[in-house]
């Protein structure tokens, strides 16, 4: 039957359940879409016959909660949801949201804090034996002792911390099903230690050593007191991401207590890719929620497409190297097509498909052919700081997926959001694809993320110097005046990025002013678990070089950086004043606006009220007075599309 999976015992006995095999314990509403984590790792299972039912957002107050459908006969499941639960409830400045996108009616506060962990304590403590087996952003991110943004102190393994059997990490459709099978078979919970994409517990780890080439990292105890051992550390978990080089790694806990983390789970095929994302989901969310105002979500995904996963991009602030992984998967043409034209029957289909893409949109392919037998390479990124000569840049398939899309009766447009690196791109051998995107894909503005524009500082990044950016804005500018369109390059910013100085900062509120508009888009660094980025913010050291790293944490000076990039806003002027005399740059106070940033004023003046300091009337997009909040997805970058 093609319907919602189970949610209370009546659903359970309409399927003719008398119990189901797992329980699915989700920090999310339930949406049965596939760009939901729960949804495609329930329905993976429900294909190979397994009854998966559905507890969402339980009350973490009352133990009762998780107790809907009683003990299941193989275990439970149990995600935070879509997002880590801290990056879901706290802004960078550690101010609490709100409004809760993954929430019915967007209300804030329906799951706990570090819920994965809460949720686990909870079933263990009224389900003692049943198996508990973990996964989703926050749990594949904080696998291993990691730093923790929110306490500001480095955390053990949230396998230690939550009490649960094992863990998935990763994208998990290969690892549940072989969990799966095993639990099925009768196999104990602390005997499936052999399935890649897992992390599981154990008093002995030796044999992982001498039999599997096993790696003992340095142990928590010692992370915990010199962060020049945790960044090495790091740096070895980084090293070994990749399905095909990967050794099993260890942390030990106390005296013989270890977290012994597998190589991850190979990529799947384009068959098996297609596969998961054909499933019979009903791509939309539960309709109790309906009364409760619908879960805002949905709303920028019901009409997108995912191509692609995984991204051999290699930001340093992006967690997809240890979610996804950097060889990258695709769905075929026709499964493409066939989901579109699905959408097109949808009563709320407008005409418009809101993005085709992923991770990175126009990465239709590994970076080379060797990625497909030897994994991506463990200390060579493929485009930083050059694109590697073995990458094989080629925009023929993406550009022939978009036309077959746009060809679809009832679409009237095919939209690009997802990231676009525009170094890739510059890579290819012609301006094709640049043609076909400024022809077709866009409106007005096209989204890019250079960062930043001290090259030191994008060094640090992971991302091409801005040379490289300034020359794709040229291209650019040069196919809309040859389409004799007239688009705009709007670039997102993140500010006191580790290795950001206050001179750095203005040297990209100087790029601003010659930009002769303020992004939309400007953002804090926000340190998320399991990012080189992230690292160098808690230790002060790039873990990849081991070399000294300036971060600015304290909170007034991060403001003096965000206001820098957004000096046109009247609020920031006193912060800008600040910092411009703060580093030695009072020539840029001043009434000449192609020279200086603000306008010398007396104390306790201000701007004419709804004025910027610096007015713009160039026919350049204007764009909002204050940069968006994080609220992500690359697997928790610093911005990106929800994906698990």
């Amino acid at each position: 039957m093609r319907d919602f999976l189970p949610i209370t015992v009546e659903d359970m006995k309409k399927r003719g359940w008398e119990r189901p095999d797992f329980v699915f314990v989700i920090g999310d509403a339930y949406v049965d879409h596939s760009s939901f984590g729960p949804a495609i790792i329930s329905r993976v299972l429900e294909s190979r016959g397994f009854k998966v039912a559905i507890i969402s957002q339980p009350d973490w107050t009352d133990e009762n909660s998780i107790c809907t459908f009683g003990e299941p006969r193989l275990g439970f499941l149990v995600t935070a949801g879509n997002m880590d639960s801290m990056v879901n409830h706290y802004t960078v400045n550690k101010k609490r949201r709100s409004q809760d996108a993954y929430t019915p009616g967007g209300v804030i506060g329906k799951r706990p804090n570090y819920a994965t962990s809460v949720y686990c304590n909870l079933i263990k403590r009224k389900y003692k034996n049943s198996p508990v087996l973990i996964g989703g952003i926050e749990a594949s991110l904080r696998r291993m002792a990691h730093y923790d943004y929110w306490s500001d102190k480095l955390k053990k393994s949230i396998l230690v911390d939550s009490g649960a059997d094992i863990l998935m990490y990763g994208m998990g459709e290969l690892s549940v099903v072989a969990l799966a099978e095993a639990l099925d078979s009768g196999l104990d919970v602390k005997d499936i230690t052999y399935v890649p994409g897992t992390v599981y517990k154990t008093r002995d780890a030796s044999s992982v050593v001498e039999d599997l080439g096993g790696i003992m990292l340095p142990d928590f105890d010692s992370v915990s007191k010199d962060k020049r051992e945790y960044a090495k550390s790091f740096n070895i978990q980084y090293q070994n991401t990749d399905f095909a080089a990967a050794k099993p790694l260890i942390e030990k806990y106390g005296e013989n207590r270890y977290i012994v983390q597998n190589p991850p789970s190979r990529p799947l095929t384009t068959m098996e890719l297609d596969d998961v994302y054909e499933l019979p989901y009903m791509n939309n969310y539960h309709p109790s929620y309906e009364k409760l105002g619908g879960v805002p979500a949905i709303k920028e995904i019901k009409f997108s497409l995912t191509s692609n996963r995984g991204c051999f991009g290699g930001c340093s602030f992006c967690a997809l190297t240890f979610h996804q992984g950097r060889v990258v998967q695709v769905r075929s043409h026709e499964s493409l097509v066939r989901e579109a034209t699905s959408m097109t029957k949808d009563p709320d289909f407008k005409g418009y498909i809101h993005d085709v893409g992923g991770p990175t949109a126009n990465f239709r392919r590994p970076a080379c052919d060797k990625q497909a037998t030897k994994g991506a390479c463990p200390n060579k990124q493929c485009l930083y700081p050059q694109p590697c000569k073995n990458m094989k840049v080629d925009h023929t398939d993406y550009i022939e997926l978009l036309r077959k899309l746009r060809a679809i009766p009832k679409v009237k447009k095919v939209f690009i959001r997802s990231g676009i690196r525009f170094d890739y791109m510059l890579a290819d051998k012609n301006d094709d694809f640049l043609k076909e995107l400024c022809k077709y894909h866009i409106s007005g503005q096209l989204r890019v993320a250079p960062e930043h524009v001290s090259d030191h500082v994008l060094d640090l990044m992971g991302k091409p110097r801005n040379s490289v950016y300034q020359e794709f804005v040229r291209r650019f500018n040069n196919v809309n005046k040859q389409l004799n369109m007239k688009q705009f390059v709007v670039p997102y910013l993140i500010s006191s990025h580790p290795g950001s100085t206050l001179t750095d900062a203005i040297a990209l509120a100087e790029s601003v002013r010659d930009m002769g508009y303020m992004p939309e888009q400007v953002q804090d660094f926000y340190p998320t678990p399991s990012t080189i980025s992230t690292c160098m913010y808690y230790t002060g050291l790039d873990p990849r070089t081991m070399t000294r790293v300036d971060v600015t944490r304290n909170p007034h000076d991060k403001a003096l950086q965000r206001a820098l990039i957004q000096y046109r806003d009247p609020e920031n002027y006193e912060l800008v004043k600040e910092a411009l005399h703060k580093a030695g740059r009072s020539d840029l106070i001043g009434h000449d606006r192609t020279k200086h940033l603000i306008v010398p004023r007396k104390s306790g003046g201000a701007p004419s009220a709804g004025k910027p300091a610096h007015g713009h009337s160039n026919g350049k997009p204007q764009g909002k007075t204050k940069g968006k909040s994080f609220n992500n997805s690359r697997g928790h970058n610093n911005r990106d599309r929800k994906k698990r």
